[in-house]
């Protein structure tokens, strides 16, 4: 049987997190940054309603959704897209703006699917290093070329959990030339509450050389139906939506996400329980000498370096007890440390009970 010929890619495919242990049942998965506190109740209200219509197609533009975005955040209707998780936004940037001979720097620990969107259109990744696991500004413009096209920035960033300041921030977008695209993802903005960190939306969101990617899959807790969206000029929001699937965004995923931005206290609670629990698991951590970036996110990048055992030492111990955590060598290529998603109270001090078992 001949099979036609089709393109071959050289890329690393994206690896997510575990989510089982061949047998193991009751497992604690802390590898994918999941809500710790599940959904709102107002989501789980509204998916129970038995007059739901699966039979017909979802709105194409997903109004309602973007209506509510735009309410909740100020910010202009039509200047918003709506995705199948902020992946595809990221997806269509890529397929929008980038041709083979063009190149996108991402800074070197930075979300996956930056870099896999960038190679699969052809496009050249170029990696800006990082000081102590910190994106920098200096590194970036120091890679800049003719050929750049765009920066992609996450911020908090994905896995390092460290961030730029709302000065940093500013001090890129002037120093990058205008004709660069910088796109920002504020996947975790809703966990940052450090005085100086502003979100890309707040900061950029009357400049037409700036795109903001935001997603429901983390402090709200929808990541099964994957929904998420960009913010930009009408002018590239208008491009997008020529390429963009037309039903991309399911029917349930728009009302979930919809009711989800209604619900401000369970958006409080969940802020103030990773607060809370992050520094808990972070301070007992340190005691044996696990150590930690600060809180700014809903995970903690544990460094094993000054430690009396190594980080996959430690990752295979905590499996045979079914919790999972994040190995940073798979794509990432981070020796000696694991991204921990800081999970429920009962979760968290499962994690805690085992690690001090390995300790002794």
């Amino acid at each position: 049987m001949t099979v036609p010929k089709f393109k071959k890619f050289k890329i690393e495919a994206y690896k997510p997190g575990k989510s089982n242990i061949g047998k193991l049942k009751n497992i604690i998965k802390l590898s994918a940054n999941e809500s710790a506190l599940g959904v709102s109740s107002k989501v789980k209200k509204v998916l129970n309603n038995k007059n739901l219509i699966l039979s017909k197609y979802p709105d194409s533009k997903a109004q309602v959704l973007r209506k509510e975005i735009s309410n909740k955040f100020n910010c202009d209707f039509n200047k918003i897209i709506c995705g199948a998780g902020s992946d595809e936004i990221i997806q269509m940037i890529c397929q929008l703006y980038l041709r083979a001979s063009d190149e996108v720097i991402v800074p070197q620990y930075s979300f996956l699917m930056y870099r896999i969107y960038a190679q699969i259109v052809g496009a050249k990744v170029i990696f800006s290093k990082e000081k102590n696991f910190k994106v920098s500004v200096l590194e970036i413009i120091k890679k800049v070329t003719k050929k750049t096209k765009i920066v992609f920035i996450a911020n908090p960033n994905n896995p390092t959990g460290t961030y730029l300041s709302k000065l940093e921030l500013l001090e890129l977008r002037k120093k990058l030339k205008k004709n660069i695209l910088l796109v920002l993802d504020d996947a975790y903005f809703e966990y940052m509450k450090n005085k100086d960190y502003k979100s890309s939306l707040d900061l950029f969101k009357n400049k037409d050389n700036v795109v903001v990617i935001r997603t429901f899959s983390k402090i709200y807790g929808l990541a099964s139906l994957r929904v998420g969206w960009g913010y930009a000029s009408k002018k590239i929001i208008n491009a997008m939506n020529l390429i963009k699937p037309p039903f991309n965004v399911n029917q349930l995923a728009q009302i979930a996400a919809t009711e989800a931005l209604k619900d401000k206290n369970f958006i409080n609670q969940s802020v103030k329980h990773n607060i809370t629990e992050a520094n808990k698991v972070r301070n007992t951590l340190a005691k044996i000498n696990i150590f930690s970036n600060e809180v700014t996110a809903n995970f903690l990048l544990l460094n094993f370096d000054k430690c009396k055992f190594s980080a996959n030492y430690v990752f295979n111990k905590l499996q045979s007890k079914g919790i999972i955590l994040r190995s940073t060598e798979d794509g990432y290529n981070i020796k000696n440390k694991l991204r921990l998603t800081i999970g429920s109270k009962k979760e968290n001090a499962k994690f805690i009970k085992e690690v001090k078992v390995i300790f002794n």
